[in-house]
């Protein structure tokens, strides 16, 4: 039945993994990576966005709050691998906002409408090159 049981070597392994986790918690290497991961996963995000965006024709002028956030996410989260400061004042603002922008972004989309008129809560419709006409049904 050694199958499963661990050696002493496998054992003492698990808990140097775990030791090394908690001193690089506890030193602040977990914040920095994290920092950078922000930075990064912003940058892929903003880039999706975009090009959604650009099919669209940036029709609305709300549709660039998202490119015009993610340049202070980027900023803070390379600032924050290498300034705790940084790590610990700005990305959390800049973050903020940026998520804020998606929830408002993700409240005012053609399929957030269709939901809330699905649901109810209608107002006038516009088409599309016209001025709002009202609701029919």
């Amino acid at each position: 039945m050694s199958l499963f049981r661990m050696s002493s070597a496998q054992s003492s392994g698990v808990v140097h993994l775990i030791d090394r986790a908690v001193a690089n918690v506890e030193h602040g290497r977990f914040e920095q990576s994290l920092s950078g991961l922000t930075a990064v996963a912003a940058l892929v995000t903003t880039a999706e966005i975009y090009l959604e965006h650009y099919k669209a024709g940036f029709g609305n002028k709300w549709m660039w709050s998202p490119v015009l956030v993610t340049p202070p996410v980027v900023v803070a989260g390379v600032a924050g691998v290498f300034s705790k400061k940084w790590a610990k004042t700005a990305l959390p603002v800049t973050a903020a906002a940026y998520t804020l922008n998606g929830l408002a972004g993700s409240t005012s989309t053609p399929a957030a409408s269709r939901a809330s008129r699905a649901a109810g809560r209608t107002r006038r419709t516009t088409s599309r090159w016209g001025r709002p006409s009202p609701r029919r049904g």
